[in-house]
């Protein structure tokens, strides 16, 4: 906690500093000056929030129906009338992208700009929402005891290069409008709770990129100076610079970019679902969606909302980033009616799982962005703002799974009664699995399993309550090369529901960490 504060400082002296604008601007030598009026901000904000939440609902019917395939343009994606009360009222767990926003904004609207990393973590560990991948996994290992930033490693979560944070940083961008610096200093906090590497740079890029929509006229020059907050030699970076390539190689047709992403990119070596597998919820390739989108689109609202779904996957999150980035940039204003009008059914109703509605996060996000705006050397009077902003630069270089690569995928299909042993051979190991009935969220039984692993033994514990469960039994990604024993036994048995031992994944180390 002492480093961000030591580096929220240095950064709060650099954003006296600029980038470039908007509306008017002052260019110097060191820096640009930006002018917006106070009416322009909160119309971006809102265009924000209204892009997300029109987006994920646009996509929602779509989400992960097409892995490893792209939605074909003879397939209509349906839009009927009322959609979105629809999916708030009938599937709240499709906006986890927006609750989990909510969340952090409520932490700092309670403990200010530099509330501690525990308290964003507590807040979503145990809050009363559904959750997946590293957002789970985090939890899980926040309510074990673990703190943040620890709980998104790699190494204690198997899914730090998934989508999660990715899709919840548009809160960090929206309180930092043409202070991209600003907003990665809260995706530091906030992102490391979840995710690590590739995971957390798709947080960072996002919120870059809502950074610099509201100083930007250009999507396109968005995504394009976005790019440089992530170190180049990641693979992150390297694939958003591949899909910029692509499409500026030929700049007519999404499709062709598709498949250029589809034959290079969509490897997944993390995440336990994904590994050899046509789902990928990796936040690298989505977020290549998500650009694809923003890029082919050419500020069109359908257009972009529309290509980015049809990428596939995730293709309800995307949409939502995409629309909620080109949203800011362009304006709630601008937005076109058809998809305000369902809108505004909701934008009074407080969110699911929160105690927030879009209203409160409008007049709240613009409180937080002015608070900000101040605090990093702008102005702010009765209906003028003025932005200080420093030059785009990358964050901290981190990888997840060094070296490693999956090279098996062992089914094993069995039911943990008592004992259960496997033997295989590699670097590194993960054995998925989960209980057969977990949606109880009020027993609070939790099974016990030790673990053994070449004669050393440990427990795990797996909670049968849905929301605090463990998403996999057992991982370890740092074993000696060779043979390899492991060993599970059911501590305490119980006939509320069973365990259901599915795959082993093994990993060899293909070059040093």
């Amino acid at each position: 906690m002492k480093r961000l504060i030591i580096i929220t400082a240095a950064w709060c002296m650099l954003q006296a500093c600029s980038d470039k604008p908007a509306s008017t601007s002052n260019s110097t030598q060191e820096g640009t000056t930006t002018q917006l009026s106070k009416a322009t901000l909160q119309d971006k904000i809102r265009g924000g929030w209204a892009g997300q939440t029109i987006g994920v609902s646009y996509g929602g019917p779509m989400e992960f129906r097409f892995q490893g395939s792209m939605i074909q343009d003879y397939q209509p994606i349906p839009w009927p009338e009322h959609y979105i009360k629809h999916w708030f009222d009938n599937s709240p767990g499709l906006f986890d992208d927006i609750y989990m926003d909510l969340t952090f904004v409520d932490v700092l609207e309670k403990y200010g700009m530099d509330a501690p990393i525990d308290s964003f973590a507590k807040a979503y560990a145990l809050a009363p929402y559904p959750l997946w991948h590293a957002n789970q996994s985090g939890r899980y290992n926040i309510l074990q005891g673990m703190s943040a930033p620890q709980s998104g490693h790699w190494l204690n979560n198997p899914h730090a290069d998934c989508i999660d944070f990715q899709i919840e940083s548009d809160f960090a961008g929206l309180m930092n409008p043409g202070m991209p610096q600003a907003a990665a200093v809260v995706c530091d906090k906030v992102g490391h709770i979840m995710n690590y590497g590739d995971g957390w740079y798709g947080g960072v890029y996002v919120a870059t990129m809502y950074s610099l929509a509201f100083i930007k006229t250009d999507i396109k020059e968005v995504v394009k100076e976005a790019l440089k907050s992530i170190p180049a030699e990641s693979n992150f970076y390297k694939c958003m610079n591949d899909v910029i390539a692509w499409y500026e190689k030929n700049p007519g047709d999404w499709k062709s970019t598709w498949f250029e992403i589809q034959k290079k990119w969509t490897n997944d070596t993390g995440c336990p679902d994904g590994v050899f597998s046509a789902f990928n919820i990796d936040a690298t390739v989505n977020a290549a969606y998500v650009i694809t989108g923003l890029l082919y689109g050419n500020g069109d609202f359908d257009k972009t909302m529309d290509i980015t779904t049809r990428c596939g996957q995730d293709a309800d999150c995307n949409p939502s980033t995409a629309a909620g980035i080109l949203g800011t940039l362009m304006g709630y204003t601008k937005i076109p009616e058809r998809w305000k009008k369902d809108l505004e059914e909701v934008e009074s109703i407080t969110f699911p799982f929160t105690k927030l509605s879009l209203n409160d996060v409008y007049a709240t996000s613009m409180r937080h962005a002015l608070m900000q705006i101040t605090r990093y050397g702008g102005t702010v009077t009765d209906s003028l703002i003025t932005l200080h902003t420093a030059p785009v630069q990358p964050v901290k270089r981190e990888q997840s799974f060094p070296g490693l690569q999956p090279t098996v995928r062992k089914g094993i299909g069995k039911t943990l009664t008592d004992t259960l042993s496997a033997e295989f051979e590699g670097d590194g190991v993960v054995l998925t699995g989960a209980l057969t009935k977990e949606w109880d969220t009020f027993t609070p039984w939790v099974y016990h399993i030790q673990v053994t692993l070449d004669g050393k033994a440990d427990t795990v514990n797996m909670p049968y309550n849905f929301r605090t469960r463990r998403n996999e039994i057992y991982w370890n990604y740092q074993l000696p090369a060779g043979k390899h024993r492991l060993q599970l036994r059911l501590l305490n048995p119980n006939p509320i529901s069973t365990i259901r031992v599915n795959d082993l994944i093994q990993y060899k180390r293909t070059t040093a960490p």
